[in-house]
């Protein structure tokens, strides 16, 4: 028992472990997952902002000889990673409810009736036994929380974050309420958070969300004079040395040309660039109205995350006010800091920069617990009900977001990739930006488990971008060769554009559209071009990408084929097996829309060369396994024969 109380947040990390294992991703799943995957396997480098501790933890953890496959031992560290971020938050909220009167602005009023005084001020006189159930409860809330959750499915960079940003919230903590002991530890305690702090901005700058609140609790506590000034000049000398040494890591492994060098910053500019997120500036702060839509979506969304367990963090939302002031404070700066930052971020998967504002509730229902048990336990209800009561709110969230979060049995973006790639021959060129679906995936399953490498993928966003070129010719060789001459010009129309001056956007465009054309063209002769759908849907028909004259396209299979004939272009027939999820999310539904249309066109193919017999096949699947896709009325009577 004693050990339990003593190492109770290692317990907490452990079960939560647990349990995040039976949610734990076997494969890639949507978005960066492949890329990342691939980045940390390869010891490359990532998309902004690099990510580079990130990058080097995770590729030590992959040289660890375990049974299992790269993908699934990474996606492994990003479990591990949340379940410590959760322990980590017990810890930190029984430190916080052990020294409360430090917190407060107000001193409570010592009343002359002890026994009063002990009902109406339980925050001051929680037995530790309490204090260590309430900080349980409200980690279990955080950790069962969906996004929070779902950051330990697969590999993602907010699984680190939210380990770094966890242990941030603690040493500031604690260096708040440190007190002047003899200690080297306690006497360095706020070098200690620089330190830390300096580790979190190494991983994801969103990191500085904190700030706020940051300066909020140090300058309470080391007031506006010269002591307080030349500390923080110690602390930030410290925290700009750590992050040097950290970032260091992108220009020299950028020199070393690795297989994945996303902004090759080998020099200061490109260096800026990267750390930055320059690309993802456009969508920063872009208008009022994209900031509403996320206000509005962060608002509707949070039933989902804690559900229930609203009505008790709104409970501590005020309860907290009047016995921790200070912390109330830093709680509410940092959760209003970090929902303002976040609503101004037009992207669609914004949830995972909401997970400070997160934390802040959870830190709020400990509260809002403390509250409940005082008022249920002074109305003379029995301990362990109360106990059971508090436990209804986590396990209510652990029920509803369980079957939300789970990708214990999510193969589709593995079975897809794959599939696509054994579709097509093994020197093609595959023409593309389907970056949730496929090309992020791909990287992870040519690059890290060597499937199909000599098949060129290219994405044909990344082609703005001037680094992409160089990680082209490096991975497929002479895929550029009858390119230099419309590329070099294209890299000198891009100068002043990522360097932020003045630049011929006309210009810029024209020659885009001249390399995706004579990419076709050059490589025609030497390897099967493919052209996924998406630019058939979008940049052909709006006359953005046009093929080289005397050049057309047939429906393959997932892809449209580039021919230079009007005879009938054989393709694989339709034997995969997607295993999309009994719940499919936005991804997975976007996808079987691409994947089912495909198949009705080649069908439709088919039919046009009487064809009868295999375009039966290709709608009989759809019919099986596409069933939302739309059979044109033409096609319905094969189906039904």
């Amino acid at each position: 028992m004693i050990l339990a109380k003593k190492y109770f947040s290692v317990i907490v990390s452990v079960c939560v472990f647990l349990i995040y294992l039976f949610t734990l991703a076997p494969s890639v799943i949507q978005i960066d997952s492949g890329e990342l995957a691939a980045v940390q396997a390869t010891l490359g480098i990532a998309h902004p902002t690099g990510y580079p501790l990130f990058t080097v933890a995770g590729y030590l953890f992959s040289l660890l000889p375990l049974p299992f496959t790269k993908i699934y031992q990474l996606n492994l560290l990003a479990a591990i990673y949340c379940s410590a971020a959760a322990g980590i938050f017990s810890y930190t909220a029984k430190s916080l409810l052990d020294n409360l009167q430090v917190f407060q602005i107000i001193k409570p009023v010592k009343q002359k009736k002890k026994d009063k005084t002990k009902k109406e001020n339980v925050q001051f006189e929680l037995e530790e036994n309490l204090k260590i159930i309430f900080s349980i409860l409200a980690a279990l809330t955080l950790a069962f929380s969906k996004t929070f959750w779902f950051q330990s499915t697969s590999v993602e960079v907010y699984s680190l974050h939210l380990l770094l940003i966890s242990l941030i919230i603690l040493f500031l903590l604690k260096s708040f309420i440190e007190q002047p002991y003899s200690s080297v530890i306690y006497k360095n305690q706020w070098m200690i958070f620089a330190l830390v702090l300096a580790l979190g901005f190494s991983n994801h700058m969103t990191t500085l969300l904190i700030l706020p609140g940051t300066a909020y609790l140090y300058f309470t506590k080391e007031k506006f004079d010269s002591q307080s000034f030349k500390k923080l000049f110690k602390m930030i000398i410290l925290f700009l040395i750590v992050l040097v040494i950290n970032y260091s890591y992108l220009p020299i492994r950028a020199s070393q040309n690795p297989q994945l060098n996303w902004g090759n910053p080998v020099d200061l500019e490109r260096i800026l660039r990267h750390i930055s997120g320059f690309q993802y500036q456009v969508w920063l702060f872009s208008s009022t109205e994209a900031a509403k839509k996320q206000l509005q979506y962060f608002i509707s969304n949070l039933p989902t995350e804690f559900f229930i367990t609203l009505f008790v963090a709104a409970i501590g939302f005020i309860y907290s006010f009047f016995i921790s002031r200070k912390f109330f404070l830093f709680n509410i700066i940092t959760f209003f800091a970090t929902v303002f930052y976040s609503i101004n971020y037009d992207i669609n998967d914004i949830d995972s920069y909401f997970l400070l504002a997160y934390i802040s509730i959870a830190f709020f229902v400990l509260f809002g617990m403390i509250k409940i048990y005082q008022l249920l336990f002074n109305n003379k209800i029995n301990q362990w009900i109360i106990f059971l009561i508090l436990l209804l709110f986590p396990l209510s969230q652990f029920i509803k977001n369980f079957n939300e979060v789970n990708q214990s049995k999510t193969f589709v973006y593995e079975n897809y990739t794959k599939a696509l790639m054994n579709s097509v021959s093994d020197n093609s060129l595959v023409l593309s930006y389907q970056w949730d679906f496929f090309i992020s995936a791909s990287y992870y399953f040519q690059y890290v488990e060597y499937f199909k490498p000599q098949i060129a993928i290219v994405d044909k966003e990344l082609l703005r971008r001037s680094w992409y070129y160089n990680q082209l010719e490096r991975n497929y060789p002479g895929l550029l060769s009858g390119l230099r001459t419309d590329v070099n010009l294209f890299l000198d129309a891009l100068k002043p554009f990522e360097r932020k001056e003045n630049y011929n956007a006309s210009v810029l465009e024209n020659l885009y559209r001249r390399i995706m054309m004579n990419l076709v063209a050059t490589n025609f002769d030497k390897r099967e071009i493919y052209i996924a759908p998406e630019l058939f849907d979008n940049e052909m028909q709006r006359g953005e990408f046009s093929l080289p004259e005397g050049y057309k396209l047939v429906p393959h299979l997932f892809l449209f084929k580039v021919v230079n004939t009007d005879d009938y272009v054989e393709a694989p027939l339709p034997n995969f097996k997607l295993n999309f999820s009994e719940r499919k999310d936005k991804y997975q539904t976007s996808l079987s829309s691409f994947v089912g249309l495909m198949l009705v066109r080649r069908a439709y193919y088919e039919v046009q060369f009487n064809k009868v017999e295999r375009a039966k096949i290709y709608l009989k699947k759809v019919a099986e396994e596409f069933p939302e896709t739309q059979i044109p009325q033409q096609l319905r009577s094969l189906v039904l024969d």
